[in-house]
């Protein structure tokens, strides 16, 4: 099958991880993925922005922000059929963005099936945390393009509610979670412990950290800690490591915490290896968090915040520990927990890697269903003549 993938991700970040999974998951089972986007990540490091356009983006108004964002759609628009035309591909796989309607504009021109992947309800998120100078355009946009897809995905069954608020009928959406790749992320991986934690226990945290993940508050919880074994590993990168440096220098931490930095996609499965109690302290209300999943699947005792897109993954003391939102005390508690009781703590390991193939958290699985829903939106004769090509 010929697939047209196309996004307008320009940064190399956890969206990227997602793309390049699912690209490579397509390709290994056989089929061609023709890729539409801008062509920025490809070149840079894991971690970048979108570059100049980014920079640019920030320094300008809102408002003449959004009319380039908008404008780009018709620029992308000439792209799509272009390489339409070029490649004539069975369907076109989408990953949703704000003001990009130029994907359904395409699948209406070449009648053409459009499955359309949604990670975030964009209009929201934005009202939320950044405002949006053209309501009105912005809200159209999202429905439009929700409206007019032949199927969604969203990552979450929270997610599909907001689908589902803009009309498309059940029948019309899929739920699929991220997932992991088993040859990079595993329980079974046992490189050699890192000298600095032989006979420790780890508490750790991966991603980019910020001030309300709060983990001020969990190296002060374990500098106190009668536990003197116990250390705090940070990989990532973020506004508030120099801060927590400080800190544990003045707390006597200074040998009981390390932080890698930013690490490549591919050291990450080592570091997850060092960790034994993983925390995640906060997530978006409607995401399904890849770093959540990949503590999963390489067996960490979790701590995780008790909202309805995680309780899609974890039920509170099956797989791991879900706290209540906004208590950090609570978070703090079960962590101590976990410290204290090392029968919990490995029972619920081996239930977070069960979890993997329970709620069939892979991307080829993701992959298979992909393909799945496609060859469900395709004419019959279409189907008929890639059989017959097969044979």
């Amino acid at each position: 099958m010929k697939i047209l993938y196309h996004h307008r991700i320009a940064s190399k970040d956890g969206q990227y991880v997602h793309i390049d999974a699912i690209v490579s998951a397509l390709r290994e089972q056989g089929h061609t993925v023709i890729m539409v986007a801008p062509n920025v990540a490809e070149n840079s490091d894991f971690g970048s922005d979108g570059g100049w356009v980014s920079r640019l983006r920030q320094k300008l108004p809102k408002f003449i922000s959004e009319l380039l964002e908008f404008g780009y759609c018709f620029y992308d628009f000439i792209k799509l059929c272009q390489a339409i035309k070029k490649h004539q591909p069975d369907a076109i796989y989408e990953r949703y963005n704000l003001y990009l309607p130029s994907g359904i504009w395409a699948k209406q021109l070449f009648k053409l099936p459009l499955i359309l992947e949604v990670n975030s309800p964009l209009y929201q998120e934005r009202l939320n945390y950044g405002g949006v100078a053209f309501t009105m355009l912005a809200k159209w946009s999202e429905y439009y393009a929700w409206r007019n897809a032949d199927h969604l995905l969203p990552v979450t069954e929270v997610l599909a509610g907001y689908i589902r608020a803009a009309g498309v009928t059940d029948n019309k959406i899929t739920v699929i979670h991220n997932g992991i790749d088993k040859r990079n992320f595993s329980s079974t991986h046992q490189n050699e412990r890192h000298a600095r934690f032989k006979n420790k226990l780890v508490v750790g945290f991966v991603g980019f950290c910020r001030e309300w993940h709060q983990l001020d508050q969990v190296l002060a919880m374990l500098a106190h800690h009668q536990a003197d074994n116990v250390m705090f590993l940070i990989v990532g990168d973020g506004p508030v490591l120099e801060a927590l440096k400080d800190q544990a220098k003045t707390m006597g931490m200074i040998d009981r915490i390390h932080i890698t930095g930013l690490v490549s996609r591919k050291e990450v499965p080592y570091w997850l290896e060092q960790i034994d109690i993983a925390i995640q302290p906060a997530v978006t209300p409607w995401c399904s968090p890849l770093k959540l999943i990949e503590y999963l699947a390489t067996g960490k005792a979790i701590v995780a915040p008790n909202t309805a897109n995680i309780r899609e993954l974890m039920t509170h003391k099956r797989n791991g520990l879900l706290f209540e939102p906004n208590s950090m005390q609570h978070l703090l508690d079960h962590i101590e927990c976990f410290i204290s009781d090392s029968h919990l703590r490995e029972q619920l390991q081996l239930e977070a890697i069960q979890t993997i193939e329970i709620k069939e958290l892979e991307w080829k699985i993701n992959a298979n269903k992909i393909v799945t829903l496609i060859n469900n939106e395709l004419p019959v004769s279409s189907i008929s003549s890639q059989s017959v090509e097969v044979k």
